[in-house]
């Protein structure tokens, strides 16, 4: 087509315009981890591993390795929970892991939220840890960790510090991703 032949595309007077429709309210149901839940929480952290610095991780996880994780932690009772949409849609997850495997810290665990990228700043993540904080203190667990990459995710420790965390280190380029050092903050909150 010729450029001279080309006509914009015209719009509806205002009055013959469909209204927008109003975006829906951003909700979802928090429950429970089960195994068909694994492909999907295997996609939200292989976002991370590729995508950012909030995990070290440089592989990504397979399936397999988030199978043997999922019943490792069942056999242990440690909470992993999921956040779903109305729609069926996994949204994001949190679970508690050991701290250290000594037995000495049996009581104590280490946390772990991650959030589907679309899920991101709505609220979900403070959703998550506040149920995982009331199912960990259910479990009988006394003391909970957050180890946080220290660039690149200020949200993070905002979130744990509203929720009574507190610094209690740092440990500088202890890791190295995507050319770079890393380090961690360590936040530590009891559940008594």
């Amino acid at each position: 087509m010729l450029e001279e032949e080309y006509q914009p595309r015209r719009e509806l007077p205002p009055h013959l315009r469909k209204p927008a429709q109003p975006e829906p309210p951003f909700s979802f149901e928090i429950r429970n981890a089960v195994a068909a839940d694994l492909p999907a929480v295997r996609e939200i952290y292989n976002y991370y591993v590729a995508n950012s610095t909030v995990t070290f991780d440089e592989d990504a996880m397979t399936l397999r390795e988030w199978k043997a994780k999922f019943a490792y932690l069942s056999k242990l009772g440690m909470p992993f929970i999921v956040a779903q949409s109305p729609s069926g849609q996994l949204l994001g997850y949190a679970l508690v892991a050991p701290w250290k495997p000594k037995r000495a810290y049996r009581f104590t665990v280490e946390n772990s939220i991650y959030l589907g990228p679309a899920a991101a700043g709505k609220g979900l993540g403070r959703a998550l840890l506040g149920e995982l904080i009331e199912r960990s203190k259910a479990a009988g667990l006394k003391e909970m960790l957050a180890v946080i990459a220290d660039q690149g995710a200020e949200a993070s420790i905002a979130l744990h510090e509203k929720y009574g965390f507190t610094e209690i280190g740092r440990m500088g380029r202890v890791g190295f991703k995507f050319d770079r050092w890393l380090g961690t903050v360590l936040l530590q909150r009891s559940l008594k």
